[in-house]
């Protein structure tokens, strides 16, 4: 809901919220942003408080489903996802990991010509399949299913171990100095080591809040990524500590045009 949305937008500045702020910002009643909050509270969006909400700290173990995720960051996730599609090349042979980001991606390739999608994705395979307008080769995994909807396991790794691909497409739940990118399902981050290694090129979709996110398990170290693709939402040190640690970076604002120059994978 775009509501809901703008709320999760508001928190993510501030850190918290107020009712009576929401309520003037949105045109609504006092009952219809309590109400909106009860239902984020108990979907493990925000933590409910006396007269707003606040942001929620998760547990290193904690992971979202796949539909909790979908409603966090919405217009920062397409920003990124555009501008990772301008990388794709007609005709490459490419690998997506699960996440939300990821599955935006997936949107804007529809229209790439020639394209093998390596993926343990779902819901990046179903995507795929119902709307591609060119002809598109989709290896899904198989493995064992997560709360975040990604295929993992021995099944994932033995299919990925085999393969060899141009450039990985990696969502990631956390993005630290030290503990790197990150998840909080130990069998997806060996999956997910799997992909990185049958790649050429390593690109991280991962939005603004991820950073100082550390999830139980670490998938690689920042200085694996050949581009890591986040929004302007970015302090100026935090950038800069970024830049320094991986190959490219690349911050990109909500509705601003995807450069005609972008480089491809």
């Amino acid at each position: 809901m775009q509501r809901r949305s703008r709320i999760l937008g508001e928190l993510e500045r501030d850190g918290t919220v107020r009712v009576s702020d929401l309520v003037t910002l949105l045109g609504v009643s006092d009952m219809t942003i309590r109400r909106d909050l009860q239902v984020m509270h108990r979907e493990g969006l925000l933590e409910k408080v006396h007269g707003g909400a606040t942001v929620r700290a998760e547990p290193s173990s904690l992971e979202p489903g796949f539909e909790a995720k979908s409603a966090r960051r919405l217009a920062e996730k397409e920003a990124i996802a555009a501008r990772a599609a301008s990388l794709v090349r007609p005709g490459s042979a490419i690998a997506i990991s699960a996440g939300t980001t990821t599955h935006a991606l997936a949107r804007h390739l529809v229209d790439v010509p020639g394209l093998t999608v390596v993926t343990n994705s779902i819901w990046v395979s179903d995507v795929l399949h119902r709307t591609a307008q060119e002809p598109v080769s989709v290896l899904l995994t198989g493995g064992l299913r997560t709360p975040s909807d990604a295929l993992v396991g021995p099944v994932a790794i033995a299919a990925l171990e085999s393969l060899h691909v141009d450039t990985v497409f990696l969502g990631v739940h956390g993005m630290d100095s030290r503990a790197g990118l990150s998840t909080p399902n130990m069998l997806e981050a060996e999956t997910n080591r799997a992909m990185i290694r049958c790649g050429r090129r390593l690109v991280v979709l991962a939005d603004s809040t991820k950073w100082g996110v550390v999830g139980l398990s670490s998938m690689a170290e920042l200085s694996q990524a050949s581009v890591i693709i986040s929004d302007t939402g970015m302090p100026a040190q935090v950038s800069a500590q970024l830049a320094e640690q991986c190959e490219e970076l690349v911050l990109v604002s909500p509705g601003e045009p995807v450069p005609d120059d972008a480089e491809e994978a």
